[in-house]
């Protein structure tokens, strides 16, 4: 696990699902029998875009051999915006062992409401024993709104 952050991706054309929703939202509101079609068929794939993201990111985890459940030890900052639109959050990670280890995390960011905008999954490589490596989880593209961050899985090995 030498990679220092593995992003993953969801739409093609670098639009969120977020937005992609959005404009499935707008044409839903449309008149015709068109624009409904076309909102259920951009919501699809917003639904299938973070569906296939979270499904990676869980493969991704589930491949670390001697892997143990890490989730407690890993705290993150406030979910920030850096200067190329992405969010941003800072990953710590807390070693309570007697020897250095590295851990990958799934970090969801989500919106005011729980729903989820994006996946992101990296790697603290080397953490000293009884100490903390940082690093920082950065979205895949941009997101709109109150986007806030949450570990979803963590994984000490």
């Amino acid at each position: 696990m030498a990679a220092a952050a593995l992003a993953l991706a969801g739409c093609s054309d670098g639009e969120s699902p977020s937005s992609v929703v959005s404009r499935a939202e707008s044409a839903a509101r449309s008149v015709g029998g068109e624009a409904t079609a076309a909102a259920s068929s951009l919501a699809s794939e917003a639904s299938e875009a973070i569906a296939s993201a979270t499904a990676e990111a869980g493969q991704k985890l589930d491949d670390i051999k001697g892997g143990v459940d890490a989730k407690g030890s890993i705290t993150l900052g406030s979910p920030d915006t850096d200067s190329g639109g992405r969010t941003t959050v800072q990953v710590t990670a807390e070693n309570t062992t007697d020897s250095a280890k590295s851990f990958t995390v799934q970090v969801n960011f989500t919106d005011q409401n729980g729903k989820l905008l994006d996946v992101a999954v990296l790697t603290v490589s080397d953490v000293p024993a009884d100490g903390s490596g940082k690093a920082t989880a950065r979205s895949n593209r941009t997101l709109s709104g109150e986007v806030k961050a949450e570990v979803a899985r963590a994984v000490r090995y």
